[in-house]
């Protein structure tokens, strides 16, 4: 089998994985190829500008901030943002692809230690010097790694791997393509990200998307916790912040009362108008159609991978976007009941692609439950109970919610939020008293 690590220095999530990869694929026996790539090119060929930071919404920057750095946790990394975030990192990149290909991991690690540990510019001479004597290499490597910057060939040589990454889907990093035994290379599995490393590793062993469960997988890159232990007082409270819009909180839902049981947690199920929440904060009100060509196909793919990974039936619903807003109501005055009439209101939609802004899917789904689907339908036009879902939105964005699903770890004083159906293993770190430096 066969990995390829696309990678720039300027990526703490790349950084990060680049700390990991080379241990997964020695454990599974894989071949590791590295594939440097600028990626303030890749941004500006697919559309994306500056990247991703550029426009993110305060909260959901705060997020990745602590993101990043709960990573770095998780595999016992160090991890410091330097103050100039994000440093140019062309010369870096050709000087790497100067040198024999062999050396492209030890010069890639040096430079990744000279950027996210030590705060050195990536392209000063002496940066590049110390990573290719760090690498091992002579005084000749040293003076071809400096001229690489000027070099025309280089020069296109870097260009010519950026075009290549985003012609594959490319479009950020850690990337890593999978490829060998029964899959082709021009069919390689594509992951993106560090938080994918579970993955890359069921790849490694057998799993297929699509072809069953996967087989156990060493937890190390889960991000879970290796040993669930009794939480010390009152159960830990998990608030579950959702909009049956969502296909990533469906998928976040399959879950989300499992890893509560396993941390003797208690759940909370919080529904609120996810379309409020993106209008308060500045976000596109439906951001799968606002994202760049590469990613938009990724998220497609990236759903059915959760859904075999995890096993749960999905199905894109044809009636994306949907409208939520009686069905959120009728979540919230489900009562005890609520965590059960949330189920079905996703699958209804995930699975059956049934349309839950008809009132008569809805009066179906009650009925199917037992439930008074006439009483219950004509509450969700009561002024208190519109109030309730308005509430319970603004309670979200004060909560600091900005996507679905998002997971909220108390105590009050000082939660821990999740966003997403993949911050699940580090929401069960959290659960057990988890609580990494700049959380």
């Amino acid at each position: 089998m066969r990995v390829e690590l696309y990678f720039d220095i300027s990526c703490p999530y790349a950084y990060i994985g680049s700390t990991q990869i080379e241990a997964l694929c020695a454990a599974r026996g894989a071949e590791l190829v590295w594939r440097p790539m600028l990626l303030g090119g890749v941004f500006r060929s697919i559309g994306a500008g500056k990247g991703p930071m550029a426009n993110m919404a305060p909260a959901k920057a705060r997020h990745n901030a602590c993101d990043m750095h709960r990573w770095a946790d998780v595999f016992e990394v160090p991890l410091t943002v330097p103050p100039g975030h994000p440093m140019r990192t062309v010369a870096a990149l050709r000087a790497i692809l100067a040198l024999p290909e062999d050396r492209w991991p030890a010069l890639a690690h040096g430079f990744y230690r000279a950027y996210w540990r030590q705060g050195k510019q990536p392209g000063a001479e002496s940066t590049i010097t110390e990573a290719v004597r760090g690498a091992g290499l002579d005084d000749g490597a040293v003076a071809r790694a400096l001229a690489a910057n000027t070099d025309p060939a280089i020069k296109d040589e870097l260009r010519r791997r950026t075009d290549e990454a985003v012609a594959r889907g490319v479009f950020g990093a850690p990337t890593f393509f999978i490829s060998g035994d029964d899959i082709p290379a021009d069919q390689a599995l594509m992951f993106w990200g560090q938080d994918r490393l579970h993955m890359v590793d069921a790849a490694l062993a057998g799993w297929r998307p699509g072809s069953g469960a996967p087989p156990e997988t060493d937890p190390r890159w889960t991000g879970a916790p290796t040993q669930i232990g009794e939480a010390a007082g009152a159960p830990p409270v998990l608030d579950f912040w959702y909009d049956f819009s969502s296909p990533f909180a469906y998928l976040g839902a399959t879950q989300i009362e499992a890893v509560a049981a396993r941390a003797g947690a208690r759940l909370r199920w919080r529904p609120m108008l996810l379309g409020a929440v993106f209008k308060q904060i500045g976000t596109a009100n439906v951001p799968m159609f606002a994202v760049n060509d590469n990613k938009r196909r990724w998220l497609a793919r990236e759903l059915d991978y959760w859904a075999s990974y995890w096993q749960v039936p999905f199905r894109f619903t044809s009636h994306f976007p949907m409208k939520t807003v009686t069905a959120l109501r009728l979540a919230l005055i489900a009562g005890d009941r609520i965590a059960e009439l949330s189920h079905a209101l996703f699958r209804a939609l995930w699975v059956d692609d049934r349309d839950i802004s008809d009132a008569a899917v809805l009066a179906d789904v009650l009925g199917g439950l037992d439930m008074d689907a006439e009483a219950m339908l004509v509450r969700t036009r009561e002024p208190a109970v519109k109030q309730q879902l308005i509430d319970a939105t603004s309670a979200a964005i004060d909560a600091g919610v900005f996507g679905a699903p998002t997971s909220v770890v108390g105590p009050a004083d000082s939660p821990m939020l999740f966003w997403g159906q993949d911050r699940l293993a580090l929401v069960e770190r959290a659960l057990g008293g988890w609580r990494p430096p700049l959380a």
